[in-house]
């Protein structure tokens, strides 16, 4: 396999400044150094040391004369790391004297790393400033890989972010489409209560009918036959009706046009509610007796007002014994109407009541003679006054019947 070059940074140059109050010196310094690919600058004096160190930046060495007038070494050595981008520079001290023991000690406490002593040999001069030669290229190698890290980790830290704001945004969007999926749960769940409740009863009406004409057509008069005919065809119509109104609930679900509040007079409401109750009602000669006055007003969901009702309604005549009465009366204030719905039915333990609209078992009603139903209706009911803003309650004895109450919006009569 053939060698494939590598394209190389360029060598930035290795700077190293001479500093001595003798040219010869300089020069010796410098042709002893020659050859070992360094740069250097010169200086005559600590003061100009000092100019040429604030120009030009990444000394990777000085070599200081201790001995030069006006500012010695150690003066200048202590001046040049007062800056704080100079004191990472090594010096090595050149002197003429011997290395006395003080003279050494003030030299490292000036920041010397090291002492040559006049005349020096050219290899060991040669020999240590390949040493910091060497060291300063490690460091700036070190420092470029750090500065990439730096800027791969830079990246990361952006790419991390990114990735946790996209985590977050599909997060918002499954939270919201769970939202959404159980909004339309609940929603089927609504529109098959609604139509469970308020269809039930009257096909119920529309089979006694039915099966009193089929069983012996020839026992009754033709005002029997009337009647019954008149019953199915009334409650057929009613419950199309009806059923198409459902309909369009749903479809106002599905828009999210679900709560439709308006003005309604609350016996005519009422009244509605009950016409399609009445065959039930008439079956067990129970007295459907609707006393709402005729002046109360209230601001309503017309389908919910009209599920509500016949919701109670028909837990009433279910558990009213024959010949008993359920009667609808309503009082209201400035702010909210009250509907009663009483009857004289068998009544209900304090256990049955407390759990009611709740998280029991989710039993409708259960009297004494233990009827039950799946509990839908009621927590529909609740579920409907509750969007109104209203509240309901219950008051039941067994053997003595039971009343329930609702509130709604009342509306201004004008």
């Amino acid at each position: 396999m053939a060698n494939q070059k590598t394209k190389t940074a360029p060598e930035v140059p290795i700077k190293i400044l001479l500093v001595d109050d003798n040219d010869s010196n300089l020069m010796t310094m410098e042709v002893a150094l020659e050859g070992e690919g360094l740069v250097f600058f010169k200086a005559n004096s600590g003061r100009e040391a000092l100019r040429i160190l604030l120009k030009e930046d990444e000394f990777s060495l000085i070599l200081l004369d201790v001995k030069m007038p006006i500012m010695d070494g150690y003066e200048t050595a202590e001046l040049i790391y007062e800056r704080d981008k100079l004191k990472d520079i090594p010096i090595i001290f050149i002197t003429a004297h011997d290395y006395e023991e003080a003279a050494m000690f003030k030299g490292y406490q000036a920041g010397a790393v090291d002492f040559i002593r006049k005349p020096f040999n050219p290899e060991i001069l040669r020999s240590k400033v390949a040493v910091f030669a060497e060291l300063f290229k490690k460091n700036r190698l070190l420092k470029q890989q750090e500065e990439k890290l730096q800027i791969i980790n830079n990246d990361l830290t952006q790419l991390n972010l990114e990735l946790e704001h996209r985590v977050l945004e599909r997060t918002i969007e499954l939270e919201n489409l769970n939202h959404q999926l159980k909004a339309l749960n609940l929603s089927k769940d609504k529109f098959l209560s609604v139509l469970s409740h308020d269809l039930r009863n009257p096909f119920t009406a529309l089979l006694i009918a039915a099966n009193k004409l089929s069983e012996d057509p020839e026992t009754l008069s033709f005002e029997q036959i009337k009647q019954l005919s008149q019953i199915i065809h009334r409650t057929a119509n009613k419950m199309l009706d009806q059923l198409n109104e459902v309909i369009d609930w749903a479809k106002k679900q599905s828009q999210k046009a679900v709560f439709n509040p308006e003005k309604i007079r609350l016996i005519l409401g009422i009244e509605e509610s009950l016409e399609i109750l009445k065959p039930n009602a008439s079956q067990k000669k129970i007295k459907l007796q609707n006393r709402t006055p005729k002046d109360i007003f209230v601001k309503a969901d017309s389908l919910m007002l009209r599920s509500i009702v016949q919701n109670l309604v028909t837990n009433a005549i279910k558990y009213t014994p024959q010949g008993g009465s359920v009667i609808i009366n309503a009082e209201s204030d400035d702010h909210m109407a009250y509907v009663f719905v009483e009857d004289s039915g068998i009544g209900m333990t304090d256990e049955t009541r407390e759990k009611l609209f709740g998280n029991g078992d989710n039993s409708s009603l259960a009297g004494t003679n233990n009827e039950k139903g799946s509990g839908l209706g009621l927590l529909l009911v609740n579920d409907f006054v509750a969007q109104h803003g209203g509240t309901i309650d219950v008051e039941s004895a067994v053997g003595k019947g039971t009343t329930f109450k609702f509130t709604i919006p009342a509306a201004n009569v004008k």
